[in-house]
């Protein structure tokens, strides 16, 4: 098939696949004029780099353990899976900032909430009234609007 059909196969782009290959994940088979010709084994290789991705892999990360699945060994496996284990470990600890940061805009959230409840929110007041520190400042050094406009 062609890269066209192999985009269809797999829903991945015609720009993926490119990338794929320039990255060393994926190499198709070429013909005499230069196109590329893939068959259902090539398929496969894009679900599993596609499956890789979603996990949240990155493409130098997947490109170290493609060779413990293009030829498995002992040494290999253990490879595969001490990489795989630290992926595991890098997710884990992003998930956690992950849900302190949505815990943390919760927080902010409720406070919003009850202040916008709250009978005296600066979101309900006239926007023409002063509000803020300038006013009391003012008052404090003994001038009003009008002196200082005056000076």
């Amino acid at each position: 098939m062609r890269i066209g059909d192999l985009a269809a196969r797999t829903g991945a782009s015609i720009r993926s696949l490119r990338y794929y290959e320039e990255q060393g994940l994926l190499t198709s088979n070429r013909s005499p004029g230069g196109q590329r010709h893939y068959t259902e084994a090539h398929a496969e290789r894009v679900f599993f780099l596609q499956r890789l991705y979603a996990a949240g892999l990155s493409s130098r990360v997947i490109a170290e353990l493609l060779p413990c699945v293009d030829a498995p060994s002992e040494r290999n496996s253990e490879a595969a899976f001490e990489r795989m284990a630290r992926e595991h470990d890098r997710l884990t600890e992003h998930i956690a900032d992950l849900v302190r940061t949505r815990d943390a805009l919760d927080k902010l959230m409720a406070a919003h909430r009850a202040h916008r409840e709250s009978p005296s929110c600066p979101a309900d007041e006239p926007a023409d009234r002063p509000t803020g520190p300038a006013r009391p400042v003012l008052a404090r050094a003994g001038r009003t609007s009008r002196s200082r406009s005056a000076a």
